[in-house]
């Protein structure tokens, strides 16, 4: 293929690329202020999600952050896969705090070069609940320090959810079932 015909291809890919990424009606999701990022590190367990294709048949989801020296998050993603006795996965990535967010944007990078949107757009004052959520509304993620949350909390998270402009009939509530919740 020559240029004259790759360049008319390419701009015409940038301008709907361009366009589809303004085509959103809801606003940027604001992210809280600021995040301790000392005390946000430890176990997530994932409540419920919009999830990635990687986790959507997840069991017993837990999200798993360090804080590195440079001040990268090292992350872990494990959990069992289709059933609770099913076979344990475990997704490795970082994340990159963004400057000037009050350490509650991130990029979040499983595979070089792309960094994944992650906006903390609701943290509970105790640290013990946070939803994660991303601009493009694809996907999101309800977490808690411990397995379960109460089915009050349940649902005023799912309502925060809703609020953010999720479309709640794609959220997946994941099992949970820890005879012992790992350290």
């Amino acid at each position: 293929m020559n240029l004259h015909k790759i360049l008319p291809l390419l701009a015409c890919t940038m301008m709907f690329a361009s366009i589809t990424a303004c085509a959103s009606p809801l606003p940027p999701i604001k992210p809280v202020p600021h995040i301790d990022l000392p005390r946000f590190m430890g176990n997530w367990y994932v409540i419920a999600s919009i999830p990635t294709r990687f986790e959507k048949t997840a069991y017993n989801a837990v999200e798993t952050y360090k804080l590195q020296a440079d001040g990268d998050i090292a992350t872990s993603f494990r959990f069992n896969d289709g059933a609770f006795d099913g076979k344990l996965k475990h997704i490795h990535s970082t994340g990159f705090v963004k400057s000037d967010s009050g350490n509650a944007v991130w990029g979040v990078q499983v595979f070089w070069p792309i960094k994944a949107q992650y906006i903390v757009a609701w943290l509970k004052p105790d640290y013990s609940q946070v939803i994660v959520a991303r601009d493009a509304r694809d996907y999101t993620w309800i977490m808690a320090r411990t397995p379960t949350v109460s089915p009050a909390d349940y649902e005023a998270l799912m309502a925060k959810v809703k609020a953010l402009g999720y479309p709640i009939d794609k959220v997946r509530k994941v099992p949970q079932a820890w005879p012992d919740a790992p350290g």
